[in-house]
């Protein structure tokens, strides 16, 4: 966008009264994405699965490692709205981020994202254990990392942002010193790679043609590889609940039904569900695609009270 184009734009964001009102303390919240911090809810992932959500330390523990991861992720996106002001100003929805429209200064967001970066691993270290500070840090350096290189990289990216929705269903079972299954690690790492490869292959649908002035890997990616890509992972994460659901066995205890078992069957439902609209090219935000489908709403909450039978033994 020329100079003259950002004036106009800025000038638009200064006569709207509302974000006029909020200045830059709600634009800085309005960047750290509020709507995206129900990803965060995933750090109850592990706990849940092993049924040890019934404590209050438990769920105090985990509500301040929800605070902590979300001004973790927070702080990424500031620093990545900062670097990315001059491209977003491009893109036909990423333009009204508060950074590209200047109702947030370059420098702000960096000193904040900054701040929250070097908070968020401290505060783990205080208030959890030393492994949680770790994980915490790993995801921080590797996100900013992403931030300002590896997002450029081949398939790296991918990764990146896969091992990031991975380490917020670890988070949680880190901190409360829960034993990780391995199916339960390859089911969320190859889940997480099923809905960002159907993200950005959504991109890259929407954006053919002219995608180099978003973001320069949408040109070097195909349609038809990305397509492979959540196909595949989809297929990968099947598998491996079917796996770990079917590690216990049979029916377990006094149950009355394996229920365990039967949550494989919403579970494959909602992946084949959310592939109808990987297929479309219309899998943007993953938080979108499942709150604004109510098949995909009424299928997560039979599973979760499927998979909550099985937790309770019933």
């Amino acid at each position: 966008m020329t100079r003259p184009g950002l004036v106009v734009l800025e000038e638009r964001v200064a006569r709207q009264p509302g974000r006029r009102a909020l200045g830059v303390p709600g634009g800085v919240l309005r960047t750290a994405r509020p709507r995206q911090w129900i990803k965060n809810v995933l750090v109850a992932a592990a706990p849940a699965a092993a049924g040890q959500l019934d404590s209050r330390h438990t769920l105090h523990q985990l509500a301040l490692v929800f605070v902590l991861f979300t001004a973790a992720a927070s702080a990424v996106y500031l620093v990545n709205d900062a670097r990315d002001a001059v491209a977003d100003r491009a893109h036909p929805q990423k333009c009204h981020r508060p950074v590209a429209t200047g109702q947030v200064p370059v420098p702000v967001a960096y000193a904040v994202g900054g701040l929250l970066a070097l908070l968020a691993p401290i505060g783990a270290a205080l208030t959890c254990n030393a492994m949680t500070a770790a994980l915490l840090t790993g995801y921080v350096v590797m996100q900013l990392a992403y931030c300002v290189k590896l997002k450029h990289v081949l398939v790296v990216d991918l990764v990146v942002v896969t091992a990031g929705f991975l380490m917020r269903a670890m988070i949680g079972g880190v901190a409360l010193a829960i034993p990780l299954s391995r199916w339960f690690l390859i089911t969320a790492g190859f889940g997480a790679l099923f809905m960002v490869a159907a993200k950005r292959y959504s991109e890259a649908v929407q954006m053919e043609g002219r995608g180099g002035a978003t973001r320069a890997l949408l040109d070097a990616y195909t349609t038809g590889y990305l397509r492979f890509v959540w196909q595949l992972a989809a297929g990968v994460a099947v598998l491996a609940y079917c796996m770990w659901a079917l590690e216990s066995g049979g029916v377990a205890g006094g149950s009355l039904l394996p229920w365990r078992q039967l949550s494989m069957v919403p579970f494959i439902g909602g992946i084949l569900r959310y592939a109808v609209f990987a297929d479309r090219g219309s899998a943007g935000a993953p938080e979108d695609v499942v709150l604004h489908d109510r098949a995909l709403v009424v299928i997560g909450l039979v599973w979760v009270a499927l998979y909550g039978l099985a937790v309770a033994d019933l």
